[in-house]
Parts: C-alpha cells; structure tokens; sequence
C-alpha cells in the first residue's frame, strides 16, 4: 500500500503461508521489499482451513485474497476488520474523512 494524507492505495497483493509465531517484522519487512516497490504499508488478513488446524489449501487462499481485494477496492474501510501496518510495523487504521 502507499499511504498519502488522504489515501490509501493497493499496490500488489499476494499470500503467504505462516505456521506458528516465529516471524518477527522485519523479517516480513524484508519479504516484501524483495517484491521490488516502494510501500508505506502493508494489510494482513488471517485464514485457517475448515477444521481451524492448519493452513488453507493454496487455491482457496487464492480466492480469499481476490476476495479481499475486490471489498478493498469497494472500500478502504475493510483494512480495519483486518491487520494494517506502516512500514515500521505499527498498527494503523482507518478513518472517514470529509475533503473540504
């Protein structure tokens, strides 16, 4: 995502898959530079197969993540009901705002 005063922008999108809590920042931090553009933030959404045990098989999370961007584009409002982070890894979120 780049981030302006104002807005908030989709750049790329992708999924990954992440099993137990051993990532840290800048370890994420580094995975996304290597997609080689310049970003201000980044939104996580979580998703765990039917049985809740483990990750989603790679085609569904395909469709999840394309479902996700299609509400994002409708509305930047949807990065609130998800994980959003600047580039230092400090929870953001997102609030209406009236241009005058």
């Amino acid at each position: 995502m780049t981030i302006g005063k104002l807005s908030v922008t989709p750049l790329r999108s992708t999924y990954f898959h992440v099993i137990g809590d051993e990532i840290g920042w800048a370890e994420v931090a580094a995975l996304l530079a290597g997609a080689g553009a310049v970003w201000d933030g980044a939104v996580f959404a979580t998703l765990t197969d039917k049985d809740g045990g483990g990750p989603v098989e790679d085609v569904n999370a395909r469709h999840e993540l394309q479902q996700l961007t299609d509400r994002l584009m409708e509305s930047r409002l949807i990065l609130n009901d998800n994980h959003f982070f600047d580039r230092w890894g400090r929870r953001l979120r997102i609030d209406e705002v009236t241009v005058q």
